[in-house]
């Protein structure tokens, strides 16, 4: 593993981090007219839809779950914009920032400082093997699933499975397990948890009054199973690739498991509008100061950005079979292929 790793830090080498910092330092200046021509674009949308399905409602609860499904989609929109804030590269003002991610944040159900910090575990441990846990999908090397217990087995598959892990998943992430604060979480992060349930409990009895309990929850389920899915899918294919980026603390490196361990997914100019850039990912990894609408435009500037993995629309579909770090071979695994292992395995040593 230490040599295939070693072969993947030289892939990235190219560059130093010292160049590389240096290209990207123009891309990582906010630019005020994008920001709010993108808030406009995404807002006004939501909004819209929002007033049309108070009129939808009275003819068809059925009727009303397409365009709550279309809202969904731009609430993934809403949800890069509540991320880029995190990271304090939407705006310029740090204020700014923080409201817009507050709003944001509880269009899409989250609390915004306890995410961010979520979330910056998840950029500073990102690809190491002994520091994952935060903010990262659950995997397991071959090693540790076959030195687990069998309820550890069960779960594991239990939530890899694609049914859970991109659809019940996503919803119990989003209205149950950012309702609670964790256990290792500052003081701050902790209100930031409470502040927004109350927000939310104010907006689901505000909505309730306005549409009605059950026309609310339908509408307010289909939205969020449509871009609290996507967005899964989104950090998922983004990370779980076959060719993915895996190493030990002692042999981890930021750069390559920024442009290793994060691909570039060439999605449809469209599905691209709608999830803000952020197939750029290793570009966002790099450098998460960078806003989302300068992610393009910073990918193409260099030849160095376009060496990460590629992944299409069509082609990421695979990486769902992908379960299991294969630390012998540098790759993701399946359990079937693990299974095929194990049987040559057991064949070699019966000879």
């Amino acid at each position: 593993m230490e040599e295939n790793n070693k072969k993947k830090a030289s892939s990235t080498g190219r560059r130093s981090t010292k160049e590389w910092k240096k290209l990207v330092a123009e891309f990582q200046k906010p630019d005020l007219r994008r920001a709010l021509w993108q808030l406009t674009n995404t807002l006004l949308p939501v909004l819209g839809i929002w007033i049309g399905l108070y009129f939808l409602k009275d003819f068809s609860l059925w009727l009303c779950i397409p365009p709550a499904m279309l809202a969904g989609l731009f609430l993934i929109r809403a949800f890069i914009i509540f991320h880029d804030c995190g990271h304090g590269s939407f705006f310029k003002s740090k204020k700014a920032n923080d409201a817009l991610g507050f709003f944001t944040g509880m269009l899409t159900f989250t609390p915004y400082h306890h995410w961010k910090w979520e979330h910056a575990m998840h950029h500073a441990t990102n690809g190491d093997l002994d520091r994952r846990g935060i903010g990262d999908v659950w995997t397991l090397t071959v090693e540790e699933y076959l030195t687990s217990s069998r309820w550890i087995k069960l779960s594991y598959r239990f939530l890899r499975n694609p049914f859970v892990l991109f659809l019940i998943a996503p919803l119990f992430l989003f209205f149950v397990l950012e309702r609670i604060p964790s256990s290792k979480a500052k003081p701050r992060e902790k209100r930031s948890v409470y502040l927004m349930n109350f927000a939310l409990l104010l907006w689901s009895v505000a909505m309730s009054m306005i549409y009605g309990f059950v026309p609310w929850l339908v509408i307010q389920v289909a939205m969020m199973a449509v871009a609290g899915g996507s967005g899964i899918w989104l950090f998922y294919v983004q990370h779980q690739f076959e060719d993915t980026y895996w190493a030990q603390g002692k042999d981890w490196d930021y750069t390559s498991a920024a442009m290793e361990g994060s691909s570039y997914y060439n999605l449809p100019k469209i599905m691209q509008w709608f999830s803000g850039n952020i197939g750029f990912h290793h570009i966002h990894h790099l450098n998460p100061l960078i806003p989302n609408y300068n992610l393009e435009r910073c990918h193409y500037s260099d030849p160095f950005f376009q060496q990460a993995p590629e992944l299409s629309f069509f082609g990421s579909f695979k990486t769902i079979k992908f379960r299991l770090w294969d630390e012998v071979n540098g790759k993701m695994i399946s359990f079937r292929e693990l299974k095929r292992q194990l049987a040559l395995q057991e064949s070699q040593q019966a000879a």
